[in-house]
């Protein structure tokens, strides 16, 4: 065995589980980008290689609907998203069931994180304006991200790579995965509504103009038609998803008004060199021969990764440890199969609501909130998330039991 790759290698996903590396100012990205460099430096790996190892029909499905993503934020969908919410003459209970809808909804066409970052702020405003503790809300708002992002083979990054590498049909992944995802958003509403009471119908007072991007209603129209033509495409063709998407990133991009350097600037570049840096890293491990001994090693213990049940634990415990990409990248290398891709999916997304930082959702919600003087703590939210996570994952284990 190669003692430099199984460091490296280990380094790395010792990293990721620890959010970064202690002592230094370096996230999951740098560390992923770091490793891929020192595999390089140490000739473990050519440069041509490299390269080749990098999924580029992959990073271009996510870096196209980035940019889709993007040019709705700028536009003013979500803020006008997020105030028609806020002004809502409902319950507050109907208000967190229409929330976790819309949100869910949302993360399964657009990026989540977006999603998290526009409409937080607004939330917030409106839950003061009804006298609501918002924090019921931003836990919903979170948990929903999640679980609806699972819906779409475009709802989150894990989900592009699983359906990129296992070229997976996109509306029979879709079939698979909305009965799961539309209870699993029945069950987040049903656990986090029971912390929501009292606070007004409707608020009082106009609503005062929060932070938030002015409201080009053009572009909101131009952003929601190239999604709507996409997810057609998507659903009626067999296209490369990832021409389709850089086709309808660059059309967007092709404006008058909304300058590129805006749009680009609201790209989640990280995302993209976590994913450049992880492709290079398990390459190496597994033209090493590290991966194939380490699987049998795995194996020899008893745990068969081909077995469904195994599968989805490893994928749920991986998933906390690690964070859900670098996992599903690792169990991608280890379970290549077209049956695996929906629990891969599912099991990793679902996943991520049991802890704070289990997910860039979470992180997204809880950061924008403590900037408004909402402090949401792990306790508070491991109170909706643990059970929010346990009913999900059971109803995704259930359904898949079901359909295989």
């Amino acid at each position: 065995m190669d003692f430099v790759v199984g460091a490296i290698f280990g380094a790395v996903y010792l990293a990721m589980m620890l959010g970064g590396i202690p002592g230094l100012a370096v996230d999951r990205a740098g560390v992923a980008l770091l490793g891929a460099i020192g595999l390089l430096a140490a000739h473990r790996v050519s440069p041509e290689s490299a390269w080749k190892s990098v999924d580029v029909p992959t990073i271009s499905l996510l870096f196209g609907l980035m940019v889709v993503s993007a040019q709705l934020r700028l536009s003013g969908f979500h803020t006008l998203i997020g105030r028609r919410l806020a002004w809502m003459r409902v319950s507050p209970r109907m208000l967190l069931a229409v929330l976790i809808g819309v949100a869910g909804l949302l993360s399964a066409l657009l990026a989540n994180d977006i999603v998290c970052l526009a409409l937080t702020p607004v939330l917030i405003d409106g839950c003061g304006q009804r006298g609501l503790d918002p924090v019921p809300f931003l836990l919903g708002l979170a948990c929903a991200a999640n679980v609806g992002s699972a819906a779409t083979l475009i709802g989150n990054p894990q989900n592009m790579l699983i359906g990129q590498t296992l070229n997976l049909c996109f509306t029979s992944y879709l079939l698979t995965a909305l009965p799961p995802v539309v209870a699993g958003l029945v069950a987040v509403w049903v656990v986090i509504g029971r912390g929501v009471a009292g606070g007004r119908a409707c608020p009082i007072e106009p609503l005062p103009e929060v932070q938030g991007e002015e409201l080009n209603r053009w572009q909101v129209c131009k952003g929601i038609s190239v999604v709507v033509l996409l997810v057609l495409a998507f659903v009626l063709t067999s296209w490369p998803r990832d021409v389709l998407a850089l086709s309808a990133a660059g059309l967007l991009l092709s404006s008058r008004r909304m300058t590129s350097h805006d749009i680009l600037g609201l790209v989640d570049w990280d995302i993209l060199v976590l994913f450049i840096g992880l492709f290079i890293v398990n390459h190496v491990v597994q033209t090493s021969g590290l991966l194939p001994r380490g699987l049998a090693v795995i194996k020899g213990a008893g745990i068969h990764l081909q077995s469904l049940p195994w599968l989805f634990g490893l994928t749920v415990l991986l998933s906390n440890l690690v964070s859900n990409v670098p996992a599903v990248m690792l169990l991608l290398k280890a379970a290549p199969s077209a049956a695996t891709g929906p629990l891969l999916a599912l099991a990793s997304t679902f996943a991520g609501n049991l802890l704070l930082f289990g997910s860039l959702a979470n992180i997204i919600v809880v950061e924008q909130a403590s900037r408004l003087g909402v402090r949401v703590s792990w306790r508070k939210h491991a109170r909706a998330g643990l059970p929010v996570t346990a009913v999900t994952l059971v109803l995704a284990a259930g359904w898949l039991w079901i359909v295989r």
